[in-house]
């Protein structure tokens, strides 16, 4: 059997530019999706999947982050004075009991492959997923990590979750090229960084959800800079591929690209449609709002 996956790797030392100015103070993984900021999000998805470290790679303006995470005995205290316990047991929840959190500074911004290399000490030798808290996953309470891990636990390698992309929007992402396996799983063959659409080797575009075997890190300690010049995590992986397997998985599930605005505002509607103490009164609202004169 393979070693579980304990570990969840994030990072979230980007500026989050294309959000400015509401990025200016604030990390963007801490923007709130209806009442929960998209680090609590990925952080809970993390832990449903079995993992119990959280490896956050910062940067100096994220102590948001860590502050989210932390315990907060003035908000608590003030709380149970009040007694407010519906607030209180939420505010407890954020970080689960028997989970820990680790953070470790990107000294500087060389790229994401960089950021996942900032964990290795902290990893071992050990399998470990990474996670991209911009992406939102819609998982139908399955768990996109999860069927992740369960697929990692089967097969033993590591896995990579993908989506079928538009086809002119390739040079986004990185793409992969594989071979069927089964169901929902192929076997990788390549991977390339945000080729055009004239060079794409397909449209399964790679996702910020990966698990990964601890040999990555050897890859990227030998990856030299590239798109961007900086470490791609992509170009790591398509050196893996010499070694070891590699499984692309299409998730079950949507995935709302909240690094974007128009994908942050679409997760913030139906997030809120759905949401369990608010759905039926925004519902109403659009059905109000929504007229055809509103839309013009």
């Amino acid at each position: 059997m393979p070693k579980p996956v304990r570990k969840a790797v994030f990072p979230v030392a980007g500026m989050g530019t294309r959000f400015l100015p509401a990025t200016k103070a604030n990390p963007k993984e801490m923007l709130t999706v209806v009442d929960k900021p998209l680090i609590q999000y990925a952080a809970e998805e993390a832990v449903a999947a079995g993992c119990d470290q959280l490896i956050f790679v910062t940067s100096s303006s994220k102590r948001a982050i860590e502050d989210h995470f932390d315990k907060s005995y003035e908000l608590e205290a003030l709380l149970l004075q009040k007694q407010k316990t519906k607030l209180l047991e939420i505010v407890q929840s954020v970080l689960p009991k028997g989970v820990n959190c680790v953070y470790i500074r990107q000294a500087e911004a060389l790229g994401l492959g960089h950021a996942v290399l900032c964990a290795k000490d902290v990893v071992g030798d050990e399998p470990f997923a990474v996670i991209l808290a911009d992406d939102l996953i819609d998982d139908n309470n399955t768990g996109c990590l999860s069927q992740m891990s369960n697929l990692y636990n089967e097969r033993g390698c590591s896995v990579l979750g993908v989506e079928n992309v538009d086809p002119q929007d390739t040079a986004k992402y990185g793409i992969v090229s594989s071979k069927p396996i089964s169901d929902r799983v192929s076997k990788l063959e390549a991977i390339v960084e945000k080729p055009e659409p004239a060079d794409a080797p397909s449209n399964l575009g790679v996702v910020g959800r990966y698990i990964l075997s601890p040999r990555i890190f050897n890859m990227l300690e030998n990856t030299p800079s590239g798109a961007g010049n900086e470490i791609q995590l992509t170009d790591a992986i398509a050196t893996l591929l010499d070694y070891e397997h590699v499984l692309a998985y299409e998730f079950d599930g949507k995935r709302y690209d909240c690094g974007d605005k128009l994908g942050y505002l679409k997760a913030t509607v139906e997030y809120g449609l759905k949401h369990e103490g608010l759905g039926e009164d925004f519902k109403e609202y659009l059905r109000s709002y929504c007229t055809p004169e509103a839309l013009e």
